[in-house]
């Protein structure tokens, strides 16, 4: 199949994410507000430009932690058995010069039948997956409020987010909803799909949903991300499961330009092994 791959319909969600205390502070006239009463047109304008701005400052702080993304991505026949499987372990961390990397620990040969990595993909699962809206993001993008919502008993305000239009460049996009603690105001999780414009038709991306956890007791950092979905390529339908975990994030404290640079690979040490995972989330 030529098609590249993107996933799938929403069919299950992340139950089992444990939040760390709150310790964010908002403007009085914000938390103040009576939990059960809908906020106006005006404080709704407030609260957007106020988790946008703790998002900017939570963009910027994640530059300066290293941590290890593991990325699996398996195949899934019509009798719901695994089949061909997609794995890679790497590490973001720094050199000595303070250039940001990223190390590959472990990249087996990818045994996927049915469907292949694109470059849309990957950017994805760097940018997408744990998505960011800052203050910068904010003019590329609709958002609307929906309502107040809990999340693994968190109060959150409810936001629809779009992009007002596509980049031709090939710049990729969140497109789904997200929900804002409402006394830290920031991201707590985001459910949706990536999207951008694309040069080669044919390719399908999936619905997912990322959860953040509450890391530095200052910041919320996504965590883990999980997909269920069935991508119906031209050629058929072709269920795909993907589970992402962030862990072991570490504070790089060094007063040097960072820069990202390309992808390092061989015999280097690798970071420590990563905390025992969650258990995967219960079928919706």
């Amino acid at each position: 199949m030529e098609t590249g791959m993107t996933f799938r319909k929403p069919s299950t969600r992340v139950t089992a994410v444990l939040f760390a205390l709150l310790t964010g502070i908002a403007a009085p006239t914000l938390r103040g507000a009576d939990p059960a009463r809908e906020p106006t047109p005006a404080e709704i304008d407030a609260i957007i430009h106020k988790f946008a701005a703790k998002e900017s400052e939570f963009a910027k702080a994640r530059e300066n932690y290293t941590y290890r993304q593991t990325t699996k991505l398996i195949e899934i026949d019509e009798a719901g058995q695994q089949g061909g499987k997609y794995e890679l372990v790497a590490d973001v961390v720094f050199t000595d010069s303070g250039k940001r990397t990223e190390r590959v620990v472990r990249a087996p040969v990818t045994s996927l039948q049915k469907i292949i990595m694109t470059p849309e993909d990957e950017q994805d699962l760097r940018n997408v997956l744990p998505f960011v809206l800052t203050l910068r993001d904010l003019d590329e993008y609709t958002v609307n409020y929906l309502g107040r919502q809990k999340v693994d008993e968190i109060g959150c305000y409810t936001f629809a987010v779009k992009p007002k239009q596509l980049d031709k460049s090939g710049k990729r996009y969140f497109e789904g909803e997200i929900w804002v603690d409402d006394q830290d105001f920031q991201i707590v999780k985001t459910y949706g799909r990536s999207t951008g414009y694309l040069k080669h038709k044919g390719q399908q991306f999936p619905k997912f949903e990322t959860y953040r956890e509450q890391i530095d007791g200052k910041y919320w950092f996504p965590t883990y991300t999980y997909a269920d979905d069935v991508l119906n390529f031209d050629t058929g339908p072709q269920r795909i499961k993907e589970v992402i975990r962030y862990d072991n994030y570490k504070q790089f404290k060094s007063d040097v330009v960072i820069k990202y640079g390309d992808t390092v690979s061989g015999d280097q040490p690798s970071a420590p092994a990563p905390p025992k995972p969650p258990q995967p989330p219960p079928q919706r």
